[in-house]
Parts: structure tokens; sequence; C-alpha cells
């Protein structure tokens, strides 16, 4: 199929951010630094004011129908709430746009199917802020788990006490396949009925498992991924300013002959170089790849049905309980 829509004259695909409140103005930091922000669109007048100081050369649009029908925008980029996500995606890629839409793009399953298939029919970019998948952290922990240099992976341990949505993208990142069972416990002290404590455990074909604890209510922030293999286990620490990824030679090396005296092997600990680039501009630059024809799109798109299809399944296990 033909490309729907032609880049600017100067080669360079263009952007269009919708939604200015929380999310947005990083977004639209990142992507005017690629030099790629030409359009903003948020119904607020304080908002539309005070970013039109700082970006003087960007069109400001109040109605997003209005900046749907701009034709120089190549791709729309959506930091809106989440209840809105699915709707004005529909719309973008209805209109013919690229779309980068914020986690989650759809809040069920179906939904995010269709925002695949009409992206998939009009060969369009359909890509899910899954931000922490373009953390060069969590790029070395693929990295070191394709290498085998950890040894077979035994489980996946998830302590990250924030939404689940960039647990869980992460965590099909680096097993690479889709859970067989996903379950979920959780309770609500400060609203009843919206959990703000929740556990979740997934089981994956290949026998590996996983476990994610999600808390609003842990004084501390948390963003921490553990992954056991038979001969060394990694730790991602998001929190450490320079130590981000630690791996230790650490493991069991045979089986108790009598209660209580499994035998490890401790060995040395290491910490690889990690590169010191906002994980942000990188996603925003993977975007701008799939605008322009490269990358796997498909694949993108895929990965995050994944992932709200995942998160029903929990979300349908929290409310059996």
């Amino acid at each position: 199929m033909t490309r729907p829509t032609a880049l600017a004259a100067t080669g360079r695909a263009t952007v269009g951010v919708v939604g200015l409140g929380y999310w947005g103005p990083n977004l639209a930091r990142n992507f005017d630094d690629l030099g790629a922000l030409a359009a903003l669109c948020d119904r607020r007048e304080t908002l539309r004011e005070q970013f039109a100081q700082r970006y003087p050369n960007v069109r400001s649009y109040v109605e997003y129908d209005d900046m749907l029908a701009d034709d120089s925008l190549d791709g729309i980029v959506i930091a809106t709430p989440v209840a809105t996500h699915y709707e004005l995606a529909r719309r973008a890629l209805s209109a013919r746009k690229h779309v980068l839409v914020e986690k989650p793009p759809a809040m069920r399953a179906a939904e995010m199917e269709e925002l695949v298939a009409l992206a998939e029919a009009s060969s369009l970019a359909l890509m899910p802020g899954h931000l922490l998948l373009y953390h060069p952290g969590v790029r070395k922990l693929k990295e070191l788990i394709e290498s085998h240099e950890l040894g077979k992976i035994r489980r996946d341990e998830n302590a990250l006490w924030s939404l689940g949505v960039h647990d869980l993208s992460v965590i099909l990142y680096l097993l690479d396949e889709e859970p067989s069972e996903a379950i979920a416990h959780g309770r609500g002290f400060l609203n009843e009925g919206v959990e703000d404590v929740v556990f979740c455990y997934l089981r994956f074909p290949s026998g590996r498992i996983a476990h994610m604890h999600l808390s609003w209510l842990d004084p501390h922030k948390m963003r921490r991924i553990t992954v056991v293999g038979r001969e060394k286990m990694v730790v991602f620490d998001d929190m450490e300013l320079e130590q981000k990824v630690t791996i230790y030679d650490k493991a069991p090396e045979s089986a108790p002959t009598s209660y209580g005296e499994w035998l490890t092997r401790s060995g040395d600990v290491f910490s690889p170089k990690i590169p010191n680039v906002e994980p942000l501009k990188l996603e925003c630059q993977a975007f701008l790849k799939l605008v322009d024809g490269g990358g796997d799109g498909a694949r993108v798109a895929a990965d995050g049905l994944k992932v709200v299809r995942t998160l029903e399944r929990l979300q349908a296990s929290l409310e059996a309980k």
C-alpha cells in the first residue's frame, strides 16, 4: 500500500501534540528538539497561551478535528486522559495520521484490536507510549537475556510501585511471549472499589513466571526489575543515579542433602555503563522513524495489543475476587 500522507517539503516528519497537561509538555519539548513539532492542541486557553510563547512558530488549535484536518501533519501524539485515548486515536487513524498514544491506548482489548486493524489497513504507525522499553537500562536487560549470559531464565520478579502498564510492557518485551495465566489480587484502602495495592502473577507457556507489586501507597517511589537466571542475576533500578543495571554472578549450585543446606555460588558484582539518554527522546525518535517508513510498525502495534489484552485479563481476575 502507498503511504497515506506526504512528509513535509524538507523530508522531515511533522507531528501535532494534543493534551498539554501532565505529560504533553514533555512530548512537545522532545519533538521540538527533534525538529518535528508543528502543532499543539488543547481547549484550555491558559495552556495554549503559555505554549504559544514557548513555541512561537508552532500552530495552535482549540478543536481536535481542526488539527486532524491539517494536511501538513504526518502524525498525531496523544497525551490526554486515559479514558479518551481510544476515541482520539481512532479519529486520528481515520484521518490517515500516524499515531503515538500514551499508555494504555485503550481500556479494552476489542478497542485495541480495532485500532491495530485501522492502522494496518492504511499502512499507518500505531505506537503505544511504553516509555520504559526505550530506557537504555531495559535494553541492556534484553541484551543480557538474549546473549544467554544469565543462563536459562527461571523467573522474572518485578516490584514496581507505579502503574502496571509500564511493568507489563517490559515483562512482555523481555520474555517475548504472552502469558498463559494471569491472576491479580488487590485492595482499595483509600477508595472502596479502586484498588491502590495490587499483586499480579503471570505464568508463561515456556514455564517462566513473573510477578508485579503495584502500589500508590508506598512512601518510596521504586522502579526495579529483577531477572533471575540459572547462572546469574541482574537488577535494573531506575532510581539509581549511576548504577542503573547491576549483574550478580550468583546462583544456586546444588540441591540440599538435608534441611536448609542449599549450596550457592557467589561471584563478582558488575555494573555495565548505561548511556545517559532521556528515554522519552528515544521513544519520540522511534515514532518518527516509523512515520518515515522505518522500523517494524506492525510489531509495535501488536505488542501494544498484547499489553492491553493481558491488562484486561488481570482486571477480570481482580473483579472476580
